[in-house]
C-alpha cells in the first residue's frame, strides 16, 4: 500500500527571531542583482518572506534614482536593514538607527530588528570581532533585536549571544565567495555551545549560517549540521539563471531542514546489507 505523504509534511515550521517570525528559513539579500525586476522575481522563486537591504542611501538608490523599496512588496517582505559596508562599532549603530528610523516611516515589522555587519577590511570582508562586540551590546541597550554577522570562531559566537544578540549568524566561508560551508565542524560546535544548556545555552537559540554559500548543497549541509536558517545574496544574484538558482535554494533548505530532522543512518566502515541473507543460496566461493 502506498504511504501518502501529507502537504504540510514537506513545509518547515515558522522561525521565530524577536519581533518577527519567518514562514521560510531561507533569507535572501536584495543586492547585486543585475536589475530590481531580476530581482523580483527571484525573491518570489526562493519562497522567503524576509529579506535584507542594506539602509545606506547610496545602496537604496539606482543610477536611475529609483529606490529599491519601490521593487518589494512590503505586506509580503519582512525587511532586515543590515549595516553592510560598516566599519567600525559607530559607523554600524549609526546605520541601525537611520535603518529603524525608514523602517518607522514604512511600518514594517523589521523596525525592531538589525542585521549587524562590522567588517575588518575591505579584502577579505571578515567581521571585526571586537567592533561587532561593542556595536552588538550599544544595540541591544537601545532596544534592537540583534542578528549578529561573525566568523566561525564558537568562542565569539557564544560571546555574541551573552552580549544580548537575538541571533548568531555566522559565516559559511568569506562573503560573496561562494566556497560554501568552508569549516563544516566549527559550525557544529557553534550550533552545540549556543543551543546547549550547560554552556549558557537554549535550545530554541537560533542559528542562522551567512555568507559564502554558492551551491543548493552549501544550503543543505548548513541545514543538516544544525543551522535554524541560511541567508545568501551572491549565490542567487550571480548565477547565471537567478530565477532558478533561487527556486533551488529553497528546495535544498528544504531538504536540509527535514534530513536534520529525520534521523540519519549511522555511517559504518563495512557494507551492511539491504536484504537479509536468511534462504539465500551463497555463491560466494568457499562459502
Amino acid at each position: 500500500m502506498e504511504t501518502r505523504i501529507e502537504p504540510e509534511t514537506t513545509q518547515a515550521t515558522a522561525l521565530t527571531i524577536g519581533p518577527c517570525t519567518l514562514n521560510s528559513r531561507l533569507i535572501a539579500g536584495t543586492g547585486k542583482y543585475a536589475d530590481y525586476e531580476t530581482m523580483q522575481r527571484a525573491l518570489a522563486a526562493s519562497g522567503c518572506n524576509a529579506v535584507t537591504v542594506a539602509v545606506r542611501r547610496e545602496r537604496l538608490v539606482d543610477d536611475e534614482g529609483r529606490s529599491i523599496l519601490d521593487f518589494l512588496d512590503l505586506d509580503r517582505y519582512t525587511i532586515l536593514p543590515n549595516t553592510a559596508g560598516c566599519f567600525s562599532a559607530e559607523d554600524a549603530v549609526r546605520v541601525s538607527r537611520l535603518g529603524r528610523d525608514l523602517l518607522e516611516q514604512l511600518e514594517n515589522p523589521g523596525q525592531h530588528w538589525v542585521k549587524l555587519e562590522v567588517l575588518g577590511d575591505r579584502t577579505t570582508l571578515l567581521p571585526d570581532p571586537v567592533g561587532t562586540l561593542e556595536a552588538c551590546r550599544e544595540l541591544v541597550a537601545d532596544g534592537f533585536c540583534v542578528l549578529c554577522y561573525t566568523s566561525d570562531d564558537p568562542i565569539m559566537a557564544a560571546r555574541l549571544r551573552d552580549a544580548g544578540a537575538a541571533c548568531v549568524m555566522p559565516a559559511g566561508s568569506p562573503i560573496g565567495s561562494g566556497r560554501g560551508i568552508a569549516n563544516p565542524s566549527a559550525i557544529h560546535i557553534i550550533r552545540q555551545l549556543l543551543k546547549d544548556p550547560d554552556h549558557g545555552g537554549s535550545p530554541d537559540y537560533p542559528l542562522i549560517v551567512d555568507a559564502g554559500v554558492g551551491t543548493p548543497s552549501d544550503i543543505t549541509l548548513a541545514m543538516e549540521l544544525g543551522a535554524d536558517g541560511v541567508l545568501l545574496n551572491t549565490g542567487i544574484a550571480h548565477a547565471q539563471d537567478p530565477v532558478r538558482m533561487a527556486e533551488a535554494m529553497k528546495l535544498a533548505c528544504l531538504a536540509g531542514y527535514h534530513g536534520a530532522r529525520s534521523g540519519r543512518i549511522p555511517k559504518r566502515m563495512f557494507a551492511s546489507a539491504s536484504s537479509p541473507w536468511e534462504g539465500v543460496i551463497s555463491t560466494i566461493p568457499g562459502e
